[in-house]
């Protein structure tokens, strides 16, 4: 998650009427980021479901979950140094998220595998190189870096049987990646200062990887904010020259991207699937259900106003999550990815506090019980006629 560094014009066009349009797939997504899942587990965190200690994977999956998302982290060493002597192993590195991998399968889950090319959080404000890579100073080096790192991953899962159905390729990359910390030398991938070749050519790496691991596999790309949709697709693949993928990513969180009401989602959805020719998804929302907090770690929504129509209530959580849902099936979106709603108050430790600064933006009470917007999947949605 982060918030985009750039402040483009969207020029909005309804193009509901063209006959060239892409149809809607006949499948659609019903996301959720569970990250932080089995840090949380843990860590002295348990899920119910009407009162009853459940699994957070069968409980998702039970109420119409049928994608989860995970982050991956190149070496996390920071995830196990934050408990200090306590601290045993590593989180959202590869075991971990084969681990997790393996859970939603259990639970005939689909993946989405979210590359993020850092030890730590990448968002448009950052895009850390990983330690093990600071040293490089060529960008095809780098670029053989990123290839090779991603194939060694994917055969990994692959063998043993946990190939993602999707794989995300970088994080909110709004301005770029591996261009924070860059070395004296070093070209950075970084968009801002005008590097789409550099970009450009990490990503196609990326992707080559990934179909040579499973050619069948859906990649994803993803900036920050569907007002920087148009400016950076058209870049990326006019200028950086990257094509080779199915999915136009978007995070969006109404309470910080407010150029684009909630009403004009399927507006903008439909525009970018008819002038990219691709699917579309958004890879994270969120929305408060309460103002108050259960921890000392201070929450990241909930002390602003809530938007009309959607009050921080549980009842406003799910208008609010139902009808952008709808937006995107009325735009031909292929799904909808809600960030971290399971991420309740428990011992977790991260970079910035202990506990979770999202407990009242996820699907569960304080005590962690499920309550109803976890069945936001099994809405009564309306769907476009198939013929």
């Amino acid at each position: 998650m982060g918030v985009g560094c750039f402040i483009i014009p969207l020029l909005f066009v309804n193009c509901s009427s063209n006959d060239n349009a892409r149809q809607p797939s006949p499948e659609f997504y019903f996301g959720a980021d569970l990250s932080y899942v089995n840090q949380i587990l843990d860590h002295n965190g348990q899920y119910l479901d009407e009162g009853e200690i459940r699994d957070p994977y069968q409980i998702f999956a039970e109420h119409g979950t049928n994608l989860a998302r995970f982050r991956l982290w190149h070496n996390p060493v920071w995830t196990k140094e934050v408990y200090g002597e306590e601290g045993t192993q590593l989180y959202n590195d590869l075991p971990d998220v084969e681990k997790s991998i393996r859970k939603a399968k259990e639970q005939g889950m689909s993946v989405l595998l979210d590359f993020h090319y850092s030890d730590t959080w990448a968002d448009p404000g950052k895009q850390h190189i990983p330690a093990a890579w600071l040293e490089v100073r060529d960008i095809e080096v780098m670029a053989d870096s990123v290839y090779n790192y991603t194939y060694n991953v994917l055969t990994d899962l692959a063998t043993g049987e946990l190939m993602p159905e999707f794989v995300q390729v970088g994080n909110e990359t709004n301005c770029g990646m591996l261009y924070t910390d860059a070395p004296d030398g070093f070209p950075p991938c970084n968009v801002c200062n005008g590097n789409w070749a550099n970009l450009g050519l990490i990503f196609n790496r990326a992707i080559q990887a990934i179909k040579d691991v499973e050619p069948n596999t859906k990649i994803v790309l993803h900036v920050a904010d569907p007002k920087h949709v148009n400016w950076w697709f058209e870049n990326i693949t006019e200028n950086g020259g990257v094509n080779d993928f199915d999915i136009i990513g978007f995070s969006y969180y109404p309470i910080w991207h407010t150029s684009i009401p909630v009403s004009s989602l399927s507006i903008v959805i439909e525009d970018f699937r008819t002038k990219f020719d691709k699917d579309v998804m958004i890879l994270e929302t969120a929305y408060p259900w309460s103002a108050s907090g259960i921890d000392g770690y201070g929450n990241i929504f909930g002390s602003g106003s809530a938007l009309d129509d959607y009050p921080f209530t549980v009842e406003g959580q799910y208008g609010i999550v139902t009808t952008m849902t709808q937006e995107v099936i009325d735009g031909g979106g292929l799904g909808i990815i809600y960030w971290e709603p399971a991420w309740i108050s428990s011992d977790l430790r991260d970079l910035w506090g202990k506990g979770s600064s999202w407990e009242n933006n996820t699907f569960f009470d304080f005590t962690g019980n499920a309550h109803e917007v976890i069945d936001y999947p099994e809405h009564e949605y309306i769907y476009p006629d198939s013929e």
